[in-house]
């Protein structure tokens, strides 16, 4: 959970809502950062791209929203008639949620998940969530948490961007970096900055499908579509990888 003045995207969020904000910061530890529109993070289903429409369309049974932020997705689905939990590490973001009408919505990261909080049919992980992977020790293990938290047929639908896709020659330079230490090219450090908030660095994950193959193997999941964007967003629908146990 963050602190008050680390906070950044949750106040952002209460000043975009009181009409006194359009953007935040996202900062890379090597000093490259690009300013964000929120509004992209609260849109409704009326101003979603078609990926996100196809993408919901996927969902099914009770669902498990990683990141929810302002709750546009969960709000959606809950809407749909899906039983949703959101899960954000922003108190402030998951208050929105809450006030918007979200029913279930709790202040937790990814890495606090438990068993005892499924099982879940859905997990989504929308708005290039997928990210909050982290890196590519730790994605593996959080594939056999999600295992775990979920019912037999579950689901995974998340989104994410093929780094090796991108024109950006900043982005191509901090790629070569990640090599050159032994990481994967889309791992990112990344904080968020509003105002004088700031969150603690943290790592992204943005990964090809070719590279989420790698990360799925052996931990119970399989990617059973991709549903692409003409950019280099797409969203990937895992499924459970038949006779696989939970460790």
């Amino acid at each position: 959970m963050l602190n008050r003045d680390q906070d950044a995207f949750g106040y952002a969020l209460i000043d975009y809502f009181a009409g006194n904000a359009t953007h935040y910061i996202v900062e890379r530890d090597d000093g490259y950062f690009e300013a964000e529109e929120i509004a992209r993070y609260v849109d409704g289903y009326a101003k979603w791209s078609t990926l996100e429409r196809e993408a919901a369309a996927r969902v099914r049974g009770r669902v498990l929203d990683v990141g929810c932020g302002a709750g546009r997705y969960s709000l959606h689905l809950q809407k749909k008639g899906h039983r949703v939990v959101g899960i954000d590490w922003s108190p402030l973001a998951v208050q929105i949620s809450r006030q918007h009408g979200l029913r279930d919505a709790r202040v937790m990261g990814v890495a606090d998940l438990r068993p005892g909080h499924g099982p879940f049919d859905t997990i989504i992980m929308m708005g290039n969530n997928l990210g909050l992977l982290g890196n590519g020790r730790r994605a593996p293990r959080l594939f056999r948490r999600f295992h775990r938290l979920t019912s037999d047929d579950g689901l995974i639908v998340a989104e994410t961007m093929d780094p090796g896709l991108t024109r950006n020659p900043s982005h191509k330079r901090y790629q070569r970096l990640n090599r050159s230490r032994g990481r994967l090219p889309g791992h990112v450090r990344l904080r968020a900055r509003y105002k004088e908030c700031a969150t603690p660095w943290f790592d992204y994950l943005f990964v090809s499908p070719a590279g989420l193959r790698k990360l799925v193997a052996g931990t119970g999941w399989r990617i059973r579509e991709l549903i692409r964007s003409d950019g280099p967003s797409y969203v990937a629908v895992l499924e459970k990888t038949p006779g696989h146990r939970s460790e």
